[in-house]
């Protein structure tokens, strides 16, 4: 089969509501993750696969991946359909190069990137056999029309694999960060449903959100497993902070020694033999577009 090349428009096209999200992951956030690549795969290697498991991608299928990031899960859905394709898509410039750059180095001859808004992209209909997501659905300003758009891009009966985060107090690695980088200052959590990593976290939500999108078939498997953030507390101290430095404004120089020491605790307390772990807990969703 001939690759399927699509390449990356000049602007991105992006949903107004969705303007924060682009400025994010098309700016300074995404150029992080496209920078700290294998840290963030290492972190979620645990799920790996169960969710390939569930995917259960065909040797000769289409697949799209979605909020592909630097393109891992997207490279290894091209291995497993090798007489097949794999298209990612993402809005980060930034995560896409590196996964470009990642599949040429692998010499992956059946895997393409694109940048999009998968709100508003227009999708060619029909065109892929499997649609995966491995923590990127979470993000959209109208997750109602993400899905839509999705939905119309898979052929009738094609199946649709999601991994989201469970609430925010299943979720270690996100409460113990945020209580140390708070340095004693209320943080206020975003609105239930609006986008960020616990969007999806609500089960009826998801079944809502899908099913109104075209989907059957609905079901949420519970997952947990530990999160790796670095080979040492120290490696790890470099990677959250750079991560979430944007918590430290707003906060004067006691603060930000109090947060960034309150961080160097909990991490260190965390430290094992291979690594620093934090428990966390997702759901794996399935469903089938309706036929």
């Amino acid at each position: 089969m001939s690759q399927v090349v699509i390449g990356m428009p000049e602007v991105l096209r992006a949903d107004p509501a969705n303007a924060d999200q682009a400025r994010a992951w098309d700016g300074d956030e995404g150029a992080y993750w496209a920078a700290h690549a294998d840290v963030f795969d290492r972190a979620l290697r645990a799920y790996h696969d169960a969710f390939f498991d569930a995917a259960g991608i065909g040797r000769e299928e289409a697949v799209l991946d979605i909020g592909c990031g630097t393109g891992q899960t997207t490279r290894d859905a091209a291995r497993a359909a090798v007489a097949g394709r794999a298209v990612g898509m993402d809005l980060s410039a930034a995560m896409l190069r590196e996964a470009r750059r990642r599949a040429a180095v692998e010499e992956l001859r059946n895997v393409s990137f694109e940048q999009a808004d998968v709100q508003v992209h227009p999708m060619p209909r029909e065109a892929f056999d499997v649609a995966i997501s491995r923590t990127g659905t979470m993000f959209f300003a109208d997750a109602a029309a993400a899905f839509r758009n999705i939905a119309a891009a898979l052929r009738p009966g094609g199946r649709f694999v999601q991994l989201v985060w469970q609430e925010a107090a299943r979720n270690e690695w996100f409460s113990a960060f945020r209580d140390a980088m708070a340095a004693g200052r209320p943080m206020p959590m975003p609105p239930p449903g609006a986008p960020g990593p616990f969007a999806l976290a609500d089960p009826g939500r998801i079944r809502a959100v899908l099913a109104d999108a075209g989907f059957t078939g609905v079901v949420l498997r519970e997952q947990s497993a530990p999160m790796w953030f670095g080979a040492d507390a120290r490696a790890a101290h470099r990677f959250v902070s750079g991560l979430l430095g944007w918590m430290l404004e707003g906060l004067g120089e006691e603060g930000r020694t109090a947060a960034l020491h309150g961080l160097q605790q909990s991490l260190t307390r965390h430290e094992q033999p291979d690594g620093v772990f934090y428990g966390s807990a997702t759901w794996l969703v399935t469903a089938v577009r309706e036929t």
